[in-house]
């Protein structure tokens, strides 16, 4: 499986792509962030993203995009601009018919140090130890957009699993018919 994972925001835009399934070591395809001034206009800045996100989505062919899920916080300018970006990411991926995941900051803490309010630092670490890599992945919007990758590769192919062993068992027990138990 490989999933592009991002981290939106309007000036950093984190691009993370990994390789791997459940229960195998993952692989690092490649990481960089996106970036746009805040001198220029917001919608030209969206139009930057989204042709950046439409060269990764070209150039990786992912399986899957994992995008942090936006949660309030004080700023209401980060919160925009967090929030289109990561509107961006969903529409260049469903236009290419792949599947969206979404994953909240502390959900992918945990998946990736055990710890759900982890610090940068911490997850950083753990996806430099997670990867292979020689060092952590610089700005923290690249080691976030990987960790996401990361998160789903996990969490995704886990819960793939599961829905496609309730699906073959649900097949295979006779007298069940769309999913109503057979009294």
């Amino acid at each position: 499986m490989r999933v592009l994972g991002i981290d939106p925001g309007l000036t950093r835009c984190g691009m993370g792509v990994v390789d791997g399934e459940l229960g195998r070591p993952l692989t690092l395809v490649d990481v960089n962030v996106l970036r746009t001034s805040s001198q220029v206009p917001v919608p030209e800045r969206l139009v930057t993203i989204e042709k950046g996100i439409d060269a990764w989505l070209d150039d990786y062919r992912p399986d899957a995009v994992a995008v942090e899920r936006i949660f309030a916080r004080s700023d209401v300018s980060t919160i925009m601009g967090t929030a289109q970006a990561s509107g961006l990411a969903m529409v260049c991926a469903a236009r290419r018919g792949l599947p969206v995941a979404l994953h909240t900051p502390s959900e992918v803490k945990a998946a990736v140090s055990g710890n759900g309010r982890a610090d940068k630092a911490q997850v950083g670490a753990m996806v430099t130890r997670i990867l292979r890599l020689p060092a952590m992945p610089k700005p923290a919007d690249a080691a976030d957009a990987l960790a996401l990758a990361i998160t789903h590769i996990w969490r995704g192919s886990a819960q793939a699993r599961i829905d496609a062993a309730l699906s073959r068992a649900a097949q295979t027990r006779p007298g069940r018919a769309a999913g109503k138990a057979v009294r």
